[in-house]
């Protein structure tokens, strides 16, 4: 096993090539090993040169929709009267910390989603 750490963008496309040449290995065998580490090596670097921010509300609660086969209509509990949903998925109204909450509670929405800076 000859692991080195990932500074560069051609060190990240070989720990690729590697991780690939490695992948199936079977529990147990130093391949295996060699394979965990570079994936904690490459999460590493990713999360260093490629973070992800919150997503954005709406798009958050459009995600649960379409996961549920929710319509505007089952959002009526958590956000009020189907003009209000609709304002709110259209972003003519931001969420309120009410919304915020029942959204959350009901539909397990993170917290930090629907509270994130909306593109509005």
């Amino acid at each position: 096993m000859n692991i080195q750490p990932i500074h560069t963008e051609a060190d990240l496309e070989r720990a690729f090539v590697r991780m690939e040449a490695l992948w199936g290995a079977e529990d147990g065998t130093p391949e295996a090993d060699e394979l965990e580490v570079l994936s904690i090596l490459i999460e590493k670097y990713e999360d260093a040169h490629y973070p992800i921010g919150p997503s954005d509300p709406i798009e958050a609660i459009k995600f649960r929709m379409e996961q549920q086969g929710l319509t505007q209509r089952d959002l009526e509990p958590y956000i009020g009267s189907s003009g209000r949903v609709s304002e709110v998925l259209n972003r003519k109204r931001k969420l309120s910390l009410r919304m915020i909450k029942r959204l959350h509670d009901g539909l397990h929405i993170p917290y930090e989603s629907l509270m994130a800076e909306s593109a509005a």
